[in-house]
């Protein structure tokens, strides 16, 4: 398919001086990639530098890394980002929305760009597809970061399984979730969260995604949970202090990174994204690591 333009803890030294090198960002476009059942939007960076491959989480859109692809990229690495199943320019219907079927369209992209070992990056159940990939072809995954996870069920209180009924309930589920998403920033949005926050609206409100964000709200997460302890994959855990979807965001990061095995970084203040919200504190630590693991 032809391209086309896109739409509108502590902290530590870098490690060696090309991750402080400053290039000039590569304009990048909308490529696909057609799997079994439709098709994977993606971007690319392009260079030959080791690959990173950055996959968001539900509902949103691979523009949730844009603020730390530049810094990656300006470290020597080719940084691709993809929208997932359901949502920004990948295909809205599929027959399946797990996290093992994104790992799977994340092993077929990388397979397809012949970049050797990739790095996978994973946010919320995203983090879910990262482990699936690396522990179903090791041979194309050096390490995976997985940021704000969330790999296995969570309780959820009696007022919270209500609010979310009422909120999918009518025509304001667009704004519901859009709503919820902006409370995921509890210490500082970015510049461009409005603007990032109505294209996800806009978004929504195609033909299949808001039915796409339902069914894979409501996935449960026992089959991803029951493949942590198995997992042989070199990991890095980060997760914000004041991550809503968590009531001891701090304590889900440790077990996880303990059954792991796993490096774990944890950013005081930042919510679910601490990657978008506090990027300047996660780039260091997340580079160190991919540095380390890859010799």
């Amino acid at each position: 398919m032809p391209t086309k333009s896109m739409p509108g803890v502590s902290m530590v030294n870098q490690g060696p001086s090309r991750h402080m090198e400053r290039r000039e960002p590569i304009t990048s476009e909308t490529r696909f990639l057609q799997v079994d059942g439709g098709h994977i939007a993606y971007d690319d960076t392009g260079g030959d530098g080791p690959l990173i491959l950055a996959i968001p989480g539900m509902g949103d859109l691979r523009s949730e890394y844009r603020l730390l692809r530049p810094i990656l990229q300006n470290a020597g690495y080719r940084v691709v980002t993809m929208d997932v199943r359901g949502f920004g320019e990948t295909s809205a219907q599929w027959s399946d929305y797990s996290a093992h079927a994104v790992g799977r369209d994340a092993l077929a992209l990388i397979e397809h760009l012949k970049a050797g070992h990739a790095v996978i990056l994973g946010n919320s159940f995203a983090s879910g597809s990262a482990l699936w990939a690396a522990h179903h072809e090791p041979t194309q995954v050096s390490c995976v970061v997985l940021l704000g996870p969330i790999v296995r069920d969570l309780k959820m209180s009696w007022f919270a399984m209500l609010a979310l009924q009422i909120g999918f309930a009518g025509p304001w589920r667009v704004w519901f979730w859009a709503t919820y998403w902006n409370s995921l920033f509890p210490n500082r949005k970015p510049a461009d969260q409005r603007q990032i926050q109505i294209a996800i609206m806009e978004n929504l409100r195609e033909p299949g995604r808001m039915a796409a964000l339902r069914t894979m709200i409501g996935l449960s997460k026992a089959d991803t949970a029951a493949l942590i302890s198995r997992s042989r994959i070199p990991a890095l855990v980060v997760m914000g202090t004041r991550d809503p979807d968590f009531p001891d965001a701090e304590a889900e990061a440790q077990w996880l990174a303990t059954q792991l095995h796993a490096d774990s970084l944890i950013i005081a203040g930042a919510g679910h994204y601490p990657h978008t919200e506090m990027p300047e504190r996660v780039a260091p630590e997340l580079l160190l690591f991919i540095a380390r693991i890859q010799g």
